[in-house]
């Protein structure tokens, strides 16, 4: 059972700012929740971007401009090497596209096979890069490429990193690495994603080549780019720092005007989304999955081809197909998580379990880490999802909790037994590994020891904060659409979640374990809510809910919906929270 908590206001003198601007009330209250200091920092326009350069810079930044400046004047073959993921595809294509935009002609882009050859860059994709490659450019991977850069300094190529994952122990040999996490680099902004440190790679080179003159009068803006970036940064799950924020507004605001690059215009087609309504939530849920299918189930190349198409009949066909292949990831997705949950579900001792590990091996290996997610939303406990890559080894992908840095996790188990990891890497709540299938449970054993150590009692208990009462005359379509403008919310900046009581009047069940209901909350006014993926609903009649205030929009039409997010029962004259 999760405990329901209410936000503190971390920053109540927000709360005396917003009376002197007259800043609406409920949104100042959700603002001190969440460290907003002064009104300044909802400022979201370009100007408010912290720059590349400078003192608080990113470093080496400069160099790898100056490589790449140096590249497009002089024509060099550039081969940018990306990841297969929504953030990896992104930032490939944007800077491609950049690069592009700049005069580059001689621009290639290899994604690795994430079923042959693993993440990044490594000494076998190396081997398979273009013969005529001169200068390797990664994004959104590479800095614990220690061999495959050595692979590609051996062919004489020069290497620029660019990431933004945790570096390891040694960092590879580049002629230039940009990452906010790299050591001594001073860039404020270290939640930044892989396609955010591309384009400030993209407009570093862009200000060097107008400051030699090679562009022109002509220059081009990189404001059509903008849709990349906030797709990727929401896609990645990074925190919504203030800077993160600023960027994704930015993409948002051309998607909603209607410029949205063909391919994503074609894929909000498919999936019935008018423009207008785009929100962080829509590039999350509804465009990064289809994004994402074409590296989970076939090639990543898919993706970005669509980003980079410029032809709407093109754009048009490429979307049809990735959202078959969605449709077919979540079919794979559904049966794989309902065996993973029975397979936790049989384990003897499941609930003295740190870690949930599981293992079949019919498993796709592009879904897995969807399958850890499911788990590690049901048992809130950090699991980890294998399957078989070929040659003996397994492709583990992690979800985590908060309170276990899953990376540093695996680090330590390296640390204690080297021979059991063949490669790892990843963030605090996601990471990937791989390792040969004899090792597995050895593997198992070592990091529950591990978990051990690091987990607490109050770790291993879910609690799901929210943003307290609303009044019940504050509720209606006009707040849903301030606080849907008072986005992007999202990771580290939540989107609202508020607590209230009220009666179930009508429940029906949909397809897919979804629900639709009419609420009343004891003062005469109903309300229509939805809730997603639940297999039962409490009995009731009156229950607790949290719940998010949406706009619903169908047919031209604008309602207040209540999608909840958790269910329990509640008396009628129960306690307030």
């Amino acid at each position: 059972m999760s405990r329901w908590q209410q936000r503190p206001l971390l920053a109540p003198e927000i709360l005396a700012e917003a009376k002197r601007v007259a800043l609406d009330p409920v949104l100042a209250r959700l603002y001190a929740a969440r460290a907003v200091r002064e009104t300044r920092q909802l400022r979201l326009d370009v100007e408010q971007l912290s720059p590349g350069e400078g003192d608080q810079g990113l470093l080496g930044l400069g160099a790898a401009a100056e490589l790449l400046a140096d590249a497009v004047r002089q024509q060099r073959v550039v081969c940018i090497v990306g990841d297969y993921d929504c953030d990896g595809a992104t930032a490939t294509a944007l800077l491609h596209e950049a690069l592009s935009l700049c005069g580059a002609r001689a621009l290639r882009y290899v994604v690795p096979d994430r079923f042959r050859w693993g993440y990044g860059l490594t000494p076998e994709l190396v081997a398979q890069l273009p013969a005529d490659t001169e200068i390797v450019v990664t994004v959104d991977n590479g800095i614990t490429s220690v061999d495959g850069v050595a692979a590609a300094k051996a062919r004489n190529l020069q290497v620029i990193i660019t990431d933004h994952h945790l570096p390891g122990a040694v960092l590879p040999a580049a002629d230039a690495i940009v990452n906010p996490r790299q050591p001594g680099c001073p860039f404020p902004w270290k939640s930044s994603s892989g396609v955010a440190v591309a384009f400030y790679l993209a407009a570093a080179v862009r200000r060097r080549l107008l400051d030699r003159g090679y562009l022109g009068a002509g220059a081009p803006h990189f404001g059509q780019l903008w849709d990349l970036v906030a797709l990727g940064t929401v896609a990645d799950v990074v925190a919504l720092e203030h800077n993160n924020r600023i960027l994704v507004q930015q993409g948002l605001k051309r998607l909603r005007s209607g410029r949205a690059r063909p391919g994503l215009a074609a894929l909000l087609e498919c999936a019935g989304v008018e423009p207008a309504a785009v929100t962080a939530a829509t590039l999350g849920f509804t465009l990064a999955p289809r994004i994402n299918a074409a590296g989970r189930l076939e090639d990543m190349g898919l993706g970005i081809r669509l980003l980079l198409s410029q032809d709407r009949a093109e754009a048009a066909e490429l979307a049809r197909t990735l959202d078959e292949l969605n449709r077919q990831r979540r079919a794979i997705e559904t049966q794989m998580s309902e065996a993973a949950q029975q397979i936790v579900d049989d384990l003897p001792d499941c609930g003295h379990n740190l870690g949930l590990c599981v293992f079949q091996p019919e498993w796709h290996a592009g879904v897995i880490g969807i399958v850890a997610g499911r788990l590690r939303e049901r048992y809130h406990r950090p699991a980890i999802a294998f399957a078989p890559v070929g040659d003996g080894f397994l492709q583990g992908s992690g979800r985590s909790i908060a309170g276990l840095h899953l990376r540093d996790s695996l680090a330590d188990c390296v640390a204690r037994a080297p021979h059991l990891l063949e490669r790892f890497g990843g963030h605090a709540a996601a990471a990937g590994l791989r390792l040969r299938r004899a090792h597995l449970d050895e593997f198992v054993a070592l990091w529950n020891t591990v978990l051990a150590e690091r987990l607490t009692t109050e770790d291993l208990e879910e609690s799901v904060f929210h943003d307290g009462p609303l009044e019940s005359s504050s509720l209606d379509l006009e707040l849903a659409r301030r606080l849907e403008a008072a986005g992007p919310w999202g990771n580290g900046f939540p989107e609202p979640l508020f607590w209230g009581r009220f009666r179930i009047c009508e429940r029906k069940a949909l397809p897919g374990g979804h629900w639709r209901l009419h609420l009343d909350d004891g003062a005469g006014r109903r309300f229509e809510a939805i809730r997603f993926r639940s297999p039962e609903l409490p009995p009731g009649p009156w229950v607790e809910a949290l719940y998010v205030p949406e706009v619903n929009r169908y047919a031209g039409t604008e309602r207040l919906q209540l999608r909840l997010h958790a269910l329990r029962n509640g008396e009628e004259n129960g306690r307030t929270q």
